[in-house]
């Protein structure tokens, strides 16, 4: 049986002919697990296109595994989960079908979109032919060389900063460097927002925000900054930080970041 490593994120999983890799999705072209319109602020996306829709869809499978994951029912599951087929050029129809509902494009999201990098590509495609916008929400575990394949039919980006230590990140199976790559990277062409979920005693120290809102400050200090609250979920049942101390972080991180959010508050 024929191999071959997969390109997509750092991962690189050898795939045999059937084979759907550490994130259980390499053959999931075009199969949908979630459709919905939703508000753009939702994705979350405060700085794009405010007040307006957007399709949403997702699909199953992740390459991390974070045990606080909202979305764990999707993303951690493989092909058994219920799926419907959708054609990139459907999705696009789909999509246009709905602009007179304020929809402005689709939203890769709900799970992790990336590792279903060729259908998010062919997809994009067909959506930028119509005039639509494309928004892709991430953990951000995707190699530079995909990353620059896709980017140009990108036009806004929410990308999950799970922490800022290459241990946390090494306890969920992703890569800090590859994330803070995929920031950089993606900010120089499209909109991007960042997210980070606030974890008690995991990542909600002063420092590490003061960290992570520096660094965010070096690249542009009007990047959008969601801090967002934690509640417990699979396999976390730490309680949820208080709402007071999501607070006192946004509030520290503004010394460095002129668009902090909180989220879930």
């Amino acid at each position: 049986m024929s191999e071959a490593r997969c390109r997509i994120c750092p991962h690189g999983c050898n795939l045999s002919e059937n084979a759907d890799g550490f994130c259980g999705g390499r053959n999931n072209y075009g199969k949908v697990t979630a459709l919905a319109l939703d508000p753009i602020e939702k994705k979350p996306l405060r700085h794009f296109h405010a007040g307006s829709m957007i399709l949403s869809v997702g699909s199953f499978g992740c390459n991390m595994r974070c045990g606080f994951c909202q979305n764990h029912h999707i993303s951690m599951c493989r092909s058994e989960v219920s799926h419907t087929y959708i054609s990139p050029q459907q999705l696009a129809e789909k999509a246009v079908e709905l602009v007179p509902q304020g929809n402005i494009g689709v939203a890769f999201t709900y799970n992790e979109p990336l590792i279903s990098f060729e259908y998010v590509l062919d997809c994009a495609k067909e959506i930028h032919a119509k005039g639509l916008k494309n928004v892709l929400v991430t953990n951000g575990m995707i190699n530079a060389e995909p990353l620059a394949e896709l980017l140009p039919f990108i036009d806004a980006m929410n990308i999950d900063l799970k922490g800022f230590t290459p241990e946390f990140y090494k306890k969920l199976c992703g890569d800090l460097d590859t994330v803070k790559n995929t920031i950089v990277t993606a900010s120089k062409v499209c909109h991007v927002e960042v997210t980070t979920l606030i974890i008690p005693n995991e990542n909600d120290s002063v420092e590490e925000i003061i960290a992570i809102a520096k660094w965010l400050g070096s690249i542009d200090k009007n990047i959008p900054w969601h801090i967002s609250r934690y509640f417990p979920n699979h396999e976390y049942s730490t309680p949820a930080a208080e709402v007071g101390k999501i607070h006192a972080l946004a509030e520290v991180a503004r010394e460095w970041l002129t668009n902090v959010y909180t989220g879930n508050c």
